[in-house]
């Protein structure tokens, strides 16, 4: 048997048209490049089809047949290509890891769909990109593609697709307009009609009887609406982006047939690439319109450009791990050899069109390990043509030259010359690229030794290293979803906290209308974690309604509870323990804690969707984690900041009452960031100093003084050691729980000794600066 055929299996296929159909699909699995894959349909679209000649496709097929029957694969080659497959799997570039990325993506696109219905935002949200495709390593250091669409746009690609109550645009072009752009002319909501009025500043006149939406004066809204952000909004093409190493974009969804799909499709049939099911999936997926003209249109800045996303990520989903590898590799080489020549011209869509020509183009059976430097080579050698030529085709609309307004005709021969040198000297620029260290781990003692490691159970050095980079980009990739998990819950309770709004009502009313998400299946899991954790804040707040009118029963509030205690290690616990000892169940608050502190070890790592922390996201402190376990867990513990909006006032100790009116001046609230007015009217803490502090409190109700004592202790050992700083988010609220400790020892001199140096800092929206002014008034009589 060959012993790359394990490497070679088709990594899962998800076909995402969309992201609420009737039946979502499951990832499913297929053996080879030739092999059948079910894509699920979901939507129905009308088709509008126009004849293209084939002609340029056609010298394309040619050019890339020949380049290919002229190669030959030399022993050098094949002995290069398992190196690098190893070398590649060493930096992340494997199937489980790709998968796990790809999987994490979904679930995040899902959960940002679910939170913009939720707060009435009927949108759809996307990741595109190496991210979502696990087409990634971590030197690469790749950008989150994010696209949105509002699903009350409707998009015309003629007038009896006119629908009532919806904002709707036609698509115009004629024969200036250059190929994969559109003009939108708006048509009124209530008669399909034109629209005759400028009412919109997105609006511009065209002709006296055109209004069309502006793609530039689009995104100039987009950018106004962000003006409040945290960062500085950076646009690229069609993004306009308020997140640092995040692309987003606003599109509008073209659900109707396409010629220029079509035309692609009936291209593609009958070859081994794509394969029938594929194609009649991109059939039916839906393109978008993103605000981007073509810079040599008369037009640019009324023009949007139509994008085939969702086709492309079928495409890259069909890819075996070799494609995958190969892929990777040309972006590694784009990273560090290619934009040396030509900065930034040269981007991974062209990598990825490049390896859509070159699958489609070659035969299945050369995709395996031992053949991976042989197709580079092919792939730089397409490449060199169409250098040579001045022509980089799009893979799907036709017409489209990828060199424009990218490269131009000088850097387009530089770079000629630098592949070409590339081809002639066997790659031999590849051992000189320091991306994950990449060109050591291809020489011939870069992946070598037989070190083995305990921790690991004695598994060689090479798979040892592959197993704990998996581990820990896992862990990785989770951290960041929950902590996309968090911002996206701050921001529903953001919306609806108001004093004059029943936040529980509308906790209660977003869990209603969560339940309906239960009926796709892809959304089942996503939506189950959101509703633990919104299930958790409306336990809270009911318990603190009830302790404020004098009862609530230790069953009661522990029922309340019952369903919400799994979203993470400590915070829903904690939680549950603060409400049990405000009502005086101090017994049973005890049992809580020690629970938590049981489960609480030094693997856990803190969550915050509030801050960030320098090195929180070090790969290093992922790979530790791993280490510390004797059996690396699937699902190892996180800890979430413990969060407490004011109308869970009755649930908290005394103390966290200044955490959420720790402004004092106007002064101070003015100072404040987008992000922090979205949590600090709230008391939010770290897990662990918190659970030390409620410790503390309990254990003194009951007069247990030698644990109260130990309690405190713990919590000054924790504050004071600098290794436990990367798990401290809110350092200065742990500083003041503990200069309160020492208030209560009747230590006053200590207690101001930390309330200073709490407010020194974090001199602004700080509660300590309340606490400094009592102390000083207590010590001063």
């Amino acid at each position: 048997m060959d012993q790359t055929q394990d490497h070679n299996k088709i990594l899962p296929v998800v076909d995402m048209t969309t992201v609420v159909t009737e039946k979502l699909p499951d990832l499913r699995y297929e053996t080879g490049t030739k092999e059948n894959v079910n894509y699920p349909l979901g939507i129905v679209s009308t088709a509008r089809f126009e004849k293209s000649g084939p002609t340029e496709r056609s010298v394309q097929s040619r050019l890339i047949g020949n380049i290919a029957s002229n190669m030959k694969i030399s022993e050098q080659f094949t002995a290069l290509s398992v190196r690098m497959s190893n070398a590649l799997e060493a930096i992340g570039a494997e199937k489980c890891t790709v998968m796990k990325r790809r999987k994490t993506f979904m679930r995040r696109e899902f959960m940002e769909t679910i939170t913009e219905n939720l707060v009435g935002n009927i949108l759809e949200c996307f990741h595109f990109g190496s991210q979502s495709e696990g087409t990634t390593t971590p030197g690469l250091q790749s950008d989150i593609d994010l696209l949105f669409t509002n699903k009350n746009v409707n998009v015309m690609t003629q007038l009896r697709d006119w629908e009532n109550g919806k904002q709707n645009l036609l698509m115009l072009y004629d024969d200036i307009t250059p190929p994969q752009q559109y003009l939108l002319q708006i048509f009124k909501p209530d008669a399909p009609e034109p629209e005759t009025r400028l009412w919109n500043s997105q609006f511009v006149r065209k002709g006296p009887d055109q209004i069309l939406v502006s793609s530039d004066k689009f995104k100039q809204t987009i950018e106004e609406n962000n003006k409040d952000k945290d960062t500085e909004v950076s646009k690229s093409g069609p993004s306009v982006s308020f997140l640092e190493n995040w692309d987003i974009v606003e599109a509008y969804t073209v659900r109707k047939a396409l010629p220029e799909i079509q035309h692609w499709i009936d291209r593609c049939r009958g070859r081994h690439w794509p394969s029938p099911q594929l194609l009649e999936a991109a059939r039916i997926a839906p393109c978008f319109l993103v605000p981007a003209g073509h810079p040599d249109s008369d037009h640019k800045h009324e023009e949007w450009r139509l994008s085939p996303n969702l086709i492309e990520r079928m495409l890259m989903f069909s890819f075996n791990v070799t494609q995958i590898k190969c892929f990777i590799v040309l972006k590694i080489m784009k990273k560090s050899l290619l934009n040396k020549i030509v900065k930034d011209s040269f981007t991974s869509f062209h990598c990825k069109t490049l390896m859509f020509y070159t699958i489609e183009r070659t035969h299945p059976d050369l995709w395996k390990e031992r053949n991976l430097v042989y197709l580079i080579v092919l792939c730089l050698k397409i490449l060199r043509k169409w250098l040579r030529d001045g022509m980089f085709p799009h893979y799907i609309i036709p017409r489209v030259n990828l060199f424009d307004a990218k490269l131009s005709f000088v850097q387009q021969k530089r770079l000629f010359r630098f592949v070409d040198s590339m081809i002639k000297n066997d790659l031999q620029d590849l051992f000189l690229i320091d991306i994950d260290n990449f060109g050591f781990l291809l020489g011939e003692n870069g992946l070598s030794g037989g070190v083995q490691n305990r921790e690991s159970g004695g598994v060689p050095n090479r798979e040892n290293s592959v197993l704990l980079l998996r581990n820990s980009i896992e862990l990785f990739l989770k951290f960041e979803r929950l902590e996309r998990l968090l911002i996206e819950q701050r921001g529903i309770v953001y919306k609806y906290q108001h004093p004059v709004v029943n936040l529980e009502r509308e906790i209660t009313r977003c869990l209603c209308k969560m339940f309906g998400f239960f009926d796709y299946q892809r959304l089942q899991v996503v939506a189950l974690e959101f509703a633990k954790n919104l299930c958790a804040l409306r336990a809270s707040l009911k318990s603190s309604k009830q302790i404020g009118f004098g009862y609530g029963k230790f069953r009661d509030i522990l029922n309340g509870f019952r369903y919400s205690l799994t979203t993470d290690v400590a915070s829903t616990r904690l939680k549950l323990a603060s409400a049990l000892y405000c009502r005086g169940h101090l017994h049973s608050a005890v049992k809580i804690l020690e629970d938590i502190e049981n489960r609480y070890h030094n693997k856990i790592k803190a969550v915050c969707g509030c801050r960030d922390i320098e090195g929180d996201r070090d790969l290093q402190l992922f790979a530790k984690m791993v280490l510390r376990f004797d059996n690396f867990c699937p699902e190892p513990p996180f800890a979430f900041c413990v969060r407490f909006a004011r109308q869970e006032a009755y649930c908290v100790p005394y103390i966290l009452f200044f955490e959420m009116n720790r402004g004092l001046t106007a002064e101070d609230l003015g100072q404040r960031t987008y992000t922090e007015t979205r949590w600090m009217d709230c008391a939010e803490v770290d897990a662990r100093p918190f659970l030390y502090y409620i410790q503390y409190l309990t254990y003194g109700g009951l007069g247990n003084r030698d644990r109260q004592i130990d309690a405190m202790l713990k919590l000054e050992t924790y504050i004071c050691d600098s290794c436990n700083h990367i798990n401290l988010y809110h350092e200065e609220t742990a500083v003041n729980l503990l200069g309160h400790c020492f208030e209560m020892e009747g230590d006053f001199r200590g207690a101001l000794h930390y309330f200073l140096q709490s407010s020194k800092n974090i001199p602004k929206n700080n509660a300590a600066n309340m606490h400094v002014r009592r102390i000083l008034g207590i010590i001063n009589g």
